[in-house]
């Protein structure tokens, strides 16, 4: 049996009650951010939310969930499509990479075609650095409706 990647998720501390179903629904069946794991074996060794604006718990989490081994933190997509998106998603990860030797990934599940729609109306996600930050978690038009 291959090595286990550890990966870690930090969600938005606005979808604290979160229970993870789509996060984990894309981990198990390799979608979104987690198509990159294709051909892995993934263990989730660590799941938590930033603590809130300004995400005073990003820090702390990253120091655990690299006792615990993790190799990869993912950001969760509910950073990305919420509204407003993080804005300190690119903070985030700047001190992840850095501080802790870790690769930061933006998302986890699928962007859902709701986020897709409304960002689209909004013209929220123009620009380069969206086309970076949403390229792991955009997927094809049914896989976005099943994220609905």
């Amino acid at each position: 049996m291959s090595e286990k990647t550890k990966i870690g998720i930090i969600i938005c501390d606005r979808y604290r009650t979160c229970a993870g179903g789509k996060c984990l629904r894309a981990m198990r069946n390799r979608e979104g951010a987690f198509s990159i794991y294709s051909d892995k074996e993934i263990e989730l060794v660590g799941y938590t939310t930033c603590n809130g604006c300004p995400g005073g718990n990003i820090e702390y989490t990253g120091e655990e969930m690299v006792k615990n081994g993790v190799q990869t933190i993912h950001l969760a997509t509910g950073l990305l499509v919420g509204y407003p998106p993080c804005p300190y998603m690119d903070t985030f990860k700047s001190l992840l990479e850095t501080k802790y030797g870790v690769k930061v990934i933006f998302g986890t599940h699928p962007v859902p075609q709701k986020y897709m729609d409304l960002h689209t109306k909004l013209g929220t996600w123009k620009g380069p650095e969206w086309e970076a930050r949403l390229s792991a978690s955009i997927a094809d038009e049914p896989t976005r409706k099943a994220y609905n």
